[in-house]
């Protein structure tokens, strides 16, 4: 297992080796000079030179290249350009935030989307199946947006329910507070393509042989289902949920920003209205890491469910 994770680790490497030249060639031969951005309209040759060295964009790009690749190595961004805040505080600040939301939302969306789906399979072919399917339809079909300004209207503005937006200092405040609307709409858009793709990942594996087989051998159905059926379907749905999990840190931005949460996807929107260059750069390569190490992790949670899974 150690040897498997040094090997890994390894190949890992010539991976974040081009994340970082893709990176580097983006931001700067086609992101355009900084210079101009910061400076503005009516700045002078003088002011926008006196930047260029402030950045140090005036270096050559194999140096330009090589204190990136330093900054990676040491997680120092250097300072935001827009806020002159570290990066790396700016990055532990706002993870907190996007944790508290993603993680309870995470967890609620794979427990409902796998028990339900189990039920859906439970009932598979029958009118209250199709129904099921048609309603996840619909809810897939509707935006986000609908979700957001319908439920942060209704239950929040109206009813009184929850805050409208917000954010407190202390954990619990803003997980029982601020944070539960958040993932009431989180939930209510993700489960309906969750279940209809957890329903598929279980009906794969409803008419196997060795399903049959434990049929055959007097096992009940709710038996059959919950120890056969979903220890097998459960390697596709840690693919699923591992695979979400880095790019959900981004993609919950609009849920940040409509209900002011101080997290890393509206800080990512900041830094892009603002050309904040180390914030966006910073957060890229801190997800490229993260995906790749929530790849090794699946392979590692693939052998614990499934012991005759061989890891290589």
């Amino acid at each position: 297992m150690f040897a498997y994770i040094v090997r890994r680790l390894w190949q890992m490497l010539p991976t974040m080796l081009g994340v970082v030249l893709l990176v580097f060639i983006l931001f700067n031969w086609v992101g355009g000079d900084p210079a101009y951005i910061l400076a503005g309209k009516m700045a002078n040759a003088d002011s926008i030179a006196n930047i260029r060295r402030q950045l140090g964009v005036d270096q050559p790009y194999y140096v330009q290249l090589w204190i990136f690749v330093q900054q990676i190595a040491t997680f120092d961004f250097g300072q935001s350009w827009a806020t002159g805040e570290s990066v790396a505080h700016i990055i532990v600040s706002r993870l907190g935030p996007s944790l508290t939301v993603l993680l309870p939302l995470t967890v609620l969306e794979t427990v409902l989307g796998v028990a339900l789906a189990l039920a859906i399979a439970f009932v598979r072919g029958s009118l209250t199946d199709r129904a099921v399917m048609v309603a996840c339809t619909v809810g897939m079909s509707i935006s986000i947006l609908v979700y957001i300004i319908v439920f942060q209207y209704g239950l929040a503005f109206k009813l009184g329910l929850f805050p409208v937006q917000g954010w407190g200092d202390g954990f619990w405040e803003n997980l029982l507070r601020y944070a539960s609307l958040p993932i009431l709409i989180g939930l209510a858009v993700s489960i309906a393509p969750t279940l209809r793709l957890y329903r598929s990942f279980v009906l794969d594996e409803v008419n196997q042989d060795y399903v049959r087989t434990a049929r055959a051998k007097g096992l009940g159905e709710a038996r059959v289902m919950w120890l056969h059926v979903l220890r097998n379907a459960a390697i596709p749905i840690i693919t699923h949920v591992m695979a979400n999990l880095p790019a959900l840190l981004i993609g919950a931005f609009l849920l940040e920003r409509f209900f002011g949460i101080p997290g890393i996807g509206r800080e990512v929107i900041l830094a892009v209205e603002r050309s904040d260059f180390p914030v966006i750069k910073a957060i890229t390569v801190y997800v490229a890491i993260a995906t790749m190490l929530f790849n090794l992790l699946t392979d590692l949670l693939y052998q614990a469910v499934d012991p005759r899974v061989q890891l290589k």
